[in-house]
């Protein structure tokens, strides 16, 4: 597996990692209706590739096919990581988690963590500020603000 930079290539590739992942890995935490609108599949691409821009975005390769990502804006806060289904397991989220950390040092991380992904978090060293509930469509999603403290 290799990391490299995000390029704006990559932004319908993600979008569908994106869909997919949620909608399989995330079943297990989320009822079928909570899972359709947190993503619909109907993701803006125009917004996503200027959020991906602007933000230091990772992006993990094995065999010529995007396996994962993430990405952080500059105040430090980690907006989006996912790993394909199939590649659950195999230490890329903890490889992205450490290329973006190790690029806001001396800052607090902050993400909000679904529930699939809150003992990663845990396991990472973030703890939980505070459980909140996101409603979206009218359907409400549990999620975990958390925070670390980088070096």
């Amino acid at each position: 597996m290799q990391l490299r930079r995000y390029k704006p290539a990559d932004c319908e590739p993600l979008a569908k990692l994106f869909y997919q992942t949620v909608h399989s890995v995330n079943a297990r935490d989320y009822t079928k209706e909570q899972l359709n609108v947190w993503a619909t599949g109907k993701v803006d691409l125009q917004e996503w590739n200027s959020s991906f821009l602007k933000h230091e975005t990772i992006v993990a390769v094995e065999n010529n096919k995007i396996v994962g990502f993430g990405d952080m804006d500059k105040s430090g806060y980690l907006d989006r990581l996912f790993v394909h289904k199939d590649h659950q397991g195999k230490s890329i989220a903890s490889a992205i988690c450490n290329e973006l950390e190790c690029s806001i040092k001396g800052k607090r991380i902050t993400t909000h963590a679904s529930i699939t992904a809150k003992p990663f978090f845990l396991h990472r060293g973030y703890c939980v500020i505070r459980e909140q509930e996101v409603v979206r469509h009218g359907i409400s999603l549990t999620n975990y603000i958390m925070e670390k403290l980088t070096r």
